[in-house]
């Protein structure tokens, strides 16, 4: 057996390629979109790619399922509650799918999607204890996937979260301990709440150290997987759909281009929004005026899909060896509506000079002593409820990041606004929105709430 886990850290998101080395028979599951990794590593191993099957309806990212078929004639497989709108293969509990002596078999696992399965892997057709778990969304390292995300239209979020009991509690849990386990997500993902950055478990582990299996009736299952989840990014119900749906395959051989200064401009001029993937810093420098902050070195792709609207046409200012991953990352959750971007962007802005601002950031000496005079600032915390839930800077308005864009009227035009996060990272993201969006006097805290609460209590050795 040929069994590769592949991870893709901005967006703590896990693929598998499943092969039988006997036949060249092999299986692909939740494979991104850009699937060259795929395809170079099945041809230097003599593979043929006879299947691509997708666990459930992604939210966080577009999968290459589209991409995968076409480039190998592979079918599609999905959980037999799945409806598309291109031919699918509806696997069903129980279902299993020769390689040759590897051997893969379906168990449906509904609760965080109705459509969701795991897939079990055999070594032999005959063992009585599969080799692994490809689980999904279902079962993460620590935790189990959200059933509140509302990316299946007419199922709540109660049902769901009853369905995912049963999977997790019963199915999953029915499972031998020795067991491995290969989720679909590690940690970082808005997809749960707990996830750990181990990629690989057992059965017997979940069931020692993950809170939600451990042997509970479904209402307390419920009230704990369901409690402080994060906010959801907004683009999550836009991929999700897309997942449904026949779109256009991504072609590496169309991307996106770089744009002389006069390209930029004019697109600009036509509507689009830039994308400023560099360091807060360099941006707070100076910044095409109206332009989103979104540091690449960071989960730059779901942080973008949080705060800009899907559709929207796009220019990118990156440094130079980031601007064509800059585009890809944008690509794999759905975003292809990038006009190109700058090469050089130091030059760039040098010569659009006119239309170059500074950003204003603060540090905590800063936003304390603006906060003791007599018409203090608002202080906007846009860190999730259960960062908050350990300490909070007094009287500040709290709006998750992914909240924010829905909820710029709640924050007042007339005071000066200083956004802060954990670490400084998410408040640059956001006070760029609000200064897009036309708020008259933003800045941000650099080194956030971690900086602050470091400032008021000190430790010593």
């Amino acid at each position: 057996m040929l069994f590769t886990q592949y991870y893709l850290d901005c967006l703590s998101q896990a693929s598998y390629l499943i092969a039988d080395e006997s036949t060249g028979r092999a299986v692909l599951v939740d494979p991104r979109r850009d699937i060259a990794e795929y395809l170079a590593d099945a041809q230097a191993h003599g593979l043929h790619i006879e299947g691509v099957i997708n666990t459930h309806f992604h939210a966080d990212f577009v999968a290459g399922h589209l991409e995968v078929a076409a480039a190998t004639g592979a079918w599609i497989g999905y959980g037999r509650r799945a409806d598309t709108e291109y031919d699918i293969r509806k696997l069903a509990d129980g279902d299993r799918i020769s390689l040759g002596e590897i051997t893969l078999e379906i168990m449906e696992t509904p609760g965080h999607t109705p459509e969701s399965i795991s897939v079990l892997v055999y070594e032999h057709p005959h063992d009585t204890v599969p080799y692994g778990v490809l689980t999904g969304d279902a079962l993460f390292i620590g935790d189990v996937g959200r059933p509140d995300l509302l990316a299946s239209a007419g199922v709540t979020a109660d049902e769901l979260g009853r369905m995912l009991y049963d999977s997790v509690q019963r199915k999953l849990m029915g499972l031998p301990d020795a067991v491995r386990v290969f989720p679909a997500h590690g940690a970082g993902s808005a997809c749960g709440k707990n996830l750990s950055t181990e990629r690989q478990s057992t059965i017997g582990e979940q069931r020692r150290t993950n809170y939600a299996c451990v042997p509970m009736d479904v209402e307390q299952f419920l009230t704990l997987v369901t409690g402080g989840q994060p906010a959801a990014p907004g683009y999550f119900a836009y991929d999700a759909a897309l997942n449904r749906q026949s779109h256009a395959l991504l072609d590496p051989a169309t991307a996106p281009r770089a744009l002389s200064t006069a390209e930029f401009t004019a697109a600009r001029a036509a509507g689009a929004l830039v994308v400023d993937a560099r360091d807060p810093q360099e941006f707070a420098a100076g910044h095409i005026r109206g332009s989103v902050n979104v540091p690449a070195d960071g989960r730059f792709a779901e942080t973008a899909g949080t705060v800009i609207a899907p559709g929207r046409q796009l220019l990118v200012v990156a440094a130079p060896e980031q601007a064509a991953e800059t585009v890809l990352r944008l690509a794999r959750v759905g975003f292809d509506t990038v006009t190109g971007y700058l090469t050089d962007p130091e030059t760039s802005l040098t010569e659009l000079a006119d239309q170059v601002v500074p950003a204003s950031r603060l540090t905590v000496p800063d936003l304390h002593a603006a906060l003791r005079q007599p018409s203090p600032p608002v202080v906007l915390d846009v860190r999730n409820a259960a960062e908050r839930d350990g300490g909070s800077i007094a009287g500040s308005l709290h709006i998750p990041l992914a909240e924010l864009p829905h909820r710029l009227k709640d924050i007042p035009a007339d005071r000066p606004v200083v956004v802060h996060c954990a670490g400084g990272y998410r408040s640059s993201v956001a006070a760029s929105l609000l200064r897009a969006h036309d708020h008259p006097d933003v800045s941000d805290l650099i080194g956030g709430y971690n900086a602050w609460h470091t400032m008021l209590h000190p430790t010593t050795a």
